[in-house]
């Protein structure tokens, strides 16, 4: 082992039944670096980093800490050899503060009772140390996404991790909340540690990144530094074959109006008011992308016209058909599919199969049952097209939904909505989770569905996805659509002012 070596992995293989995972791999962390493992959804990066905190056991070859083989029995063992990890799906609990969380099962102990004042005072330091900025005895269920992370960071930091694994970490985070965990990260390689970045986002790699090693299907293709490489020439290693990273798509045709939200007003999960008297429509034959920043209505508008929330006022018409008084199954059976934002809470029933999970909201059709019998050979059949048809990486289809990567388990909901065929697909956060190989396919299918003459309502944070897919964008500030306009007329720094606040009134073509 080299002696700048944090952590080195030889010939590490696992396998799983009908898949293996890792093949053979070998991996190496520089001391004071940032090491990107970069591969496709269900390339193999999270089983392989899971080796190394302990998660899974290796079936084949060994790991080196400090330059000592050392064998990882479980996360508490991968804590002891000063390896830390963030997960994609945070470990959390909702109720507890910020401290009592990092604390958890490490409480300082005073006269028999736990210490909490001295847990908050280490706390506070550390987020001070590391630029953190966390309350420590906030409540975990009133606070955002973007510091729950930093409170997973917190808790590796507390336990003293100089090695730190993360996984996905910018899947769920806005644009400005991404940029402020790469400084973090910056700021904990300043401090000596050295960082694994778990991630198919080639534009992160790039900014924060000194080596990366690209997995394909289990098995390591290379490793080099970040700067003798490009994005094109990752995003060929990671799919194995060149992407094209610009949208095509003929200009739009608009026909009919297909929704139609008239002074829609909607209160959020603590009773304030979310959607101001909203008022937009989409067309057959166009994607309207919504841009705001987070916090804006966007999921209160989503869940409203889903039939998820109730409306306290307003209309909202598809095809003429008013929604406000239906119930979610009504809706969907009216012509809607609903791509959420949040796929473990609304797309997925984790502990379902995949074959059961692709006709979640189908299963009561004919084609799938008989007098309350269901057909399981015809849903079978119906899971294994629509697997094949988007990619989906399984074992198989009776594998359960909680087994597959983020990725994976967003593109099956993607199928089993798009493959409903509705006149009005929403799409929330489409591409979130996802590598460049199947955003390029997932962008792919929102235009065919818009050029099959339905409509599309696309939500996303991401600037880039808006502006390459969308043939028009309704801008949301403060639960009201503050002007609209169309991608070839605007830039980002326009939409960034818009999102601020900043009021432009609809253009016509």
């Amino acid at each position: 082992m080299a002696p700048n070596a944090a952590v080195e992995l030889k010939k590490i293989t696992k396998r799983f039944p009908g898949i293996v995972a890792n093949d053979s791999i070998d991996f190496k962390l520089e001391k004071g670096s940032v090491h990107a493992l970069l591969g496709e959804n269900g390339a193999g990066k999270s089983t392989l980093m899971n080796i190394l905190f302990g998660l899974y056991q290796p079936d084949e070859g060994s790991i080196e800490i400090d330059g000592k083989e050392v064998a990882i029995n479980g996360p508490n063992e991968a804590i002891g050899y000063g390896i830390g990890m963030v997960h994609q799906h945070f470990k959390l609990v909702s109720p507890f503060t910020v401290a009592e969380n990092i604390i958890l099962g490490m409480e300082p102990k005073r006269g028999g009772r736990i210490d909490t004042r001295s847990a908050v005072r280490k706390v506070q330091a550390l987020s001070e140390q590391y630029g953190l900025h966390v309350d420590p005895q906030a409540k975990i269920a009133e606070i955002s996404v973007g510091m729950q992370q930093r409170v997973e960071i917190l808790k590796t930091l507390y336990r003293g991790a100089n090695i730190l694994i993360f996984d996905e970490p910018t899947a769920v985070l806005t644009p400005q909340e991404i940029s402020e965990l790469l400084d973090i990260m910056k700021r904990l390689v300043a401090e000596g540690k050295s960082i694994i970045l778990i991630t198919h986002k080639l534009k992160e790699i790039m900014q924060i990144a000194d080596t990366v090693t690209v997995i394909r299907r289990g098995k390591a293709i290379d490793t080099c530094p970040v700067s003798g490489t490009n994005p094109d020439e990752l995003a060929e290693k990671m799919v194995g074959r060149s992407v094209n990273f610009s949208v095509e798509k003929q200009p739009a045709k608009p026909g009919p109006v297909v929704l139609k939200v008239d002074k829609l007003v909607s209160r959020n999960k603590d009773g304030v008011q979310a959607l101001n008297e909203i008022s937009f429509e989409i067309r057959a034959g166009e994607i309207v992308g919504i841009a705001g920043v987070d916090g804006n209505g966007q999921t209160e508008l989503i869940e409203a016209i889903s039939g998820l929330r109730k409306a306290d006022s307003g209309s909202i018409r598809l095809n003429g058909q008013e929604l406000t008084s239906l119930t979610p199954r009504q809706i969907s059976e009216a012509g809607l599919s609903h791509i959420p934002e949040d796929r473990h809470k609304h797309g997925l029933v984790l502990d379902f199969t995949m074959s059961e999970n692709m006709v979640l909201q189908t299963y009561f059709h004919p084609e799938f049952q008989k007098r309350g019998l269901l057909n399981y050979k015809a849903i079978d059949r119906k899971a294994e097209t629509l697997i094949a048809e988007f990619d989906v990486r399984t074992p198989d289809i009776h594998t359960p939904a909680r087994a597959l990567s983020g990725g994976n388990q967003q593109k099956a909901i993607i199928a089993r909505e798009i493959d409903k065929n509705p006149d009005l697909l929403i799409a929330a956060q489409p591409i979130r989770g996802l590598d460049i190989g199947a955003i390029e396919f997932v962008h792919k299918q929102l235009i065919a569905h818009r050029d099959r003459g339905k409509a599309v309502l696309l939500v996303s944070f991401e600037l880039d996805e808006i502006l390459n897919v969308a043939d028009r964008i309704a801008v949301i500030y403060e639960g009201r659509i503050i002007g609209e306009v169309y991608p070839h007329e605007t830039n980002h720094q326009e939409l960034g002012l818009m999102m601020a606040g900043s009021d432009k009134r609809s253009k016509s073509r």
